[in-house]
């Protein structure tokens, strides 16, 4: 009988955010734009990309090439959650203020999930013990996301426990041991020859506090953010002027860019605007080309036929007050 244990209560959440990058801070959770299987029909023409600390915008342009209509599906995954315990939904769900837009008219979307076990997809599995979509997306107990789902039978815990698909918190108390992994997913026309302009948005998850705020060693930060020098000369005289705490308030923003990999000519013309939330903010990020500032809250960079080689990582500093975008239920529907 394989029987999971957690040591202590967060772990499992833990286990499944995106990596640490300080002691006390989580490292921010990657969401991206919408995607679909390789095509050689349609083109991504063009990409605007529009980032700050409060809302992610992407707006697109497609063209399909070919001679005859073709009908895709796309796809918007949300961040992968565990279905066990969560202290709280900061980094889980679907994301605030999310829309889809397509030639400027709001887009309806169905909703499919994978349960995964080690990587291993259990979905059937959970089905085929009976639960429905609820629980298995919204556990009975623990979830960030005040749902109200029947709770599992004497029967159906009992096998879960013996095939390990409950694991046991550190108060007895029994928990799922799987992730889930949200996927919005719609039809989506491409006219011969036309063009289809499609926009989505939605606030990100992000990292703050104090393990956001400030730079450990220098090594990892660099790796990740590129900082020249001037933006460590700004960054040590400003946190110079917080005396012994250094503490310059920042948040990361992530964002998953190499889907931009399935078109065929990538993405034909990309621009990337970095939004400030006021003048004197930093940001640093490890990018290609030139960045130029348009007014005094926007960084842009513009790039032709851009396959992006990996994703986006953007560090605002001396950010005013606190960001936070708790995630929302995520919503399970045929």
């Amino acid at each position: 009988m394989l029987v999971r244990t957690l040591l202590a209560s967060a772990a499992l959440a833990l286990a499944c955010s995106a990596p640490a990058m300080a002691n006390d801070g989580i490292g921010s959770v990657s969401a991206g734009g919408i995607l679909f299987g390789k095509t050689d029909a349609v083109a991504m023409k063009k990409e605007v990309l529009s980032v700050s600390a409060e809302l992610i915008k992407v707006e697109y342009e497609f063209l399909n090439e070919s001679k005859t209509d073709v009908e895709e599906t796309i796809f918007f995954p949300l961040p992968e959650y565990a279905s066990g315990y969560h202290g709280s939904p900061t980094y889980y769900g679907q994301p605030q203020q999310f829309t889809v837009d397509v030639d400027g008219k709001r887009k309806d979307y169905k909703t499919t999930f994978v349960a995964k076990l080690d990587a291993e997809d259990v979905t059937a599995r959970l089905r085929q013990l009976g639960l429905s979509d609820a629980q298995i997306a919204y556990f009975p107990s623990h979830t960030p996301f005040d749902k109200k789902v029947a709770p599992l039978t004497a029967a159906q815990s009992k096998i879960m426990i013996r095939e390990g698909l409950l694991a046991q918190l550190y108060d007895e108390e029994w928990v799922p041991a799987w992730t889930v992994k949200v996927i919005y997913l719609w039809q989506q026309k491409f006219p011969a020859g036309k063009v289809v302009r499609v926009r989505h948005q939605y606030a990100p998850f992000v990292a703050a506090g104090p393990g956001a705020s400030y730079l450990g060693d220098g090594n990892t930060f660099e790796k990740k953010y590129c900082g020249d020098k001037a933006f460590y000369k700004t960054w040590n005289r400003l946190a110079a002027q917080q005396g012994e705490s250094g503490f310059v308030n920042a948040v990361w923003v992530s964002y998953i860019l190499t889907t931009g990999n399935t078109w065929k000519n990538g993405i034909e013309d990309f621009t990337l605007n970095l939004i400030k939330g006021k003048s004197d903010e930093l940001v640093s990020l490890c990018f290609p080309g030139t960045f130029s500032k348009i007014n005094p809250t926007t960084l842009q960079v513009k790039l032709r036929n851009f396959h992006p080689k990996q994703d986006l990582d953007v560090y605002f500093g001396n950010v005013e007050g606190t960001v936070s975008h708790d995630g929302v239920a995520p919503q399970i529907r045929p």
